[in-house]
């Protein structure tokens, strides 16, 4: 699987680009606030609907906007797909396949998997526990795309249900009438279970590949290991070594009820839903330590990161090849981590990384660089690209200019597939071509 093209218009710093893109590895270089994560950023929201940066997508729309899009080109085993998504501020955002609309954004995951490794990533380990929640569940749906839709229903009852037991419990005393909280309880354990099914088989399958990265990364560090853990399972549903079985959704339904039935007088007093998978924890151990609040900085970084190698080898092992994404991570990383990743790397069909310096970034990867800079625009300042050659290591030939901001003009934005100037080569099967897309339809 690789990217073939990107588009962008209006996203963060980026005004307008078409870029051509190769199996291999690619490299964008660049001062840091000039835009070269931005570009890593758009591929991972094509592949999860999501960013790694931030919460809200009000901060993906470039400022003084309406509206930013993202369109990616996609081959697969030979396969060639195009998706775009529309991201709008005050309405309901718009995604297309092969420049045909879908009812739901959801619709294109799966097209594009993406595994990203990025100095966020540090709170994998040392964050909340809702950033391991998300992580699991991200991973989930890139295995399990027609999860995405499991998860939005488990949180759109998880929210009815909240607000019913706040307004149930002011009025508990008055004895009211709790009829519909069973309903909402019954609408939660299943969505629950099957949103726990998922994720006990994902742990199951990550582990080994987790112990092995770590130990790859870290010989002389203890073993690493992940566990599951949730108040509401009974204990042998923490051990990664027990199987999935396919009557697991049905078994964690009917116990996530009972458990919800003896949790009820406590929800009620506190308002809140004590039960359910947005209370559980993944965790991570070092010997028989918790990695948060043990392990020191290097092991942090270390666990960090096979947690990321274990995805990527885990999705490369069971389906398509993801793309690898590697945002300005060398340059924290020691000598023996470094190396681990670019073995990865070197192996993987295609590597899209940022840096600030060529140095950054291990000479055996032999990756094409180019270069991102920010630039005066009617609008503030925009990015672009710079040309490089040959691959990062080498002895430099030339950079040019590559124009990714377009000045505006007063005429409309309208739909054209065809370039409205020349397309400057960039080399090494990178391009910009120069476009007005409209907004989806």
């Amino acid at each position: 699987m690789f990217v073939r093209a990107l588009s962008l218009r209006d996203f963060r710093s980026w005004e307008h680009a078409e870029l051509e893109l190769s199996p291999g590895r690619t490299v964008f270089l660049g001062s840091n606030g000039n835009g070269k994560t931005n570009l890593l950023e758009a591929i991972g929201y094509l592949a999860t609907l999501g960013s790694h940066r931030v919460a809200t997508e009000a901060p993906l729309i470039r400022t003084g906007t309406e509206r930013a899009r993202i369109g990616a080109t996609v081959v697969n085993l030979g396969r060639e797909l195009r998706i775009d998504v529309e991201l709008n501020q005050g309405s309901a955002n718009r995604a297309q396949i092969n420049r045909s609309p879908v009812r739901r954004t959801r619709e294109i995951l799966g097209i594009l998997q993406t595994v990203l490794f990025a100095p966020e990533d540090l709170a994998l380990v040392r964050g909340d526990p809702g950033e391991r929640r998300r992580f699991m569940d991200e991973l989930c749906t890139t295995r399990l795309p027609r999860l995405a839709a499991v998860r939005s229903d488990y949180d759109r009852v998880l929210r009815q249900r909240s607000a019913l037991l706040k307004t149930a419990g002011r009025q508990a005393r008055s004895k009211a009438d709790l009829s519909t909280l069973d309903v909402w309880d019954g609408h939660l354990a299943a969505h629950a279970s099957v949103l726990l099914a998922q994720r006990l088989r994902l742990v199951h399958d990550l582990a080994p590949y987790l112990a092995q990265s770590y130990a790859s990364i870290a010989p002389e560090s203890r073993p690493a290991s992940i566990a599951y853990r949730s108040a509401a399972l009974p204990p042998e549903f923490s051990d990664p070594a027990r199987p999935p079985r396919p009557e697991d959704p049905e078994e964690l339904e009917a116990i996530l009820l009972r458990e919800l039935a003896a949790a009820r007088p406590k929800e009620l007093e506190r308002g809140v839903c004590l039960i359910g998978p947005h209370r559980d924890e993944l965790d991570l151990i070092l010997g028989d330590s918790p990695a948060k609040g043990f392990a020191s900085h290097g092991e942090s970084w270390s666990f960090a990161l096979a947690l990321r190698l274990g995805a990527f080898e885990l999705l490369r092992a069971t389906g398509a090849e993801p793309v690898l994404l590697l945002d300005d991570v060398f340059a924290e990383l020691d000598r023996r981590r470094r190396a681990a990743l670019a073995a990865v790397a070197a192996d993987a069909e295609q590597v899209l990384i940022t840096a600030a310096v060529p140095e950054d970034v291990p000479a055996e990867l032999a990756a094409v660089p180019l270069r991102v800079e920010t630039a005066g625009g009617p609008d503030g300042r925009v990015s672009r690209i710079l040309a490089e050659h040959p691959a990062v290591g080498g002895e430099r030939r030339h950079d040019h200019a590559i124009p990714s901001a377009i000045e505006r003009e007063g005429d409309p934005v309208t739909d054209s597939t065809e370039p409205q100037a020349p397309e400057p080569s960039t080399g090494e099967g990178h391009r910009i071509a120069i476009h007005r897309p409209g907004p989806l339809q």
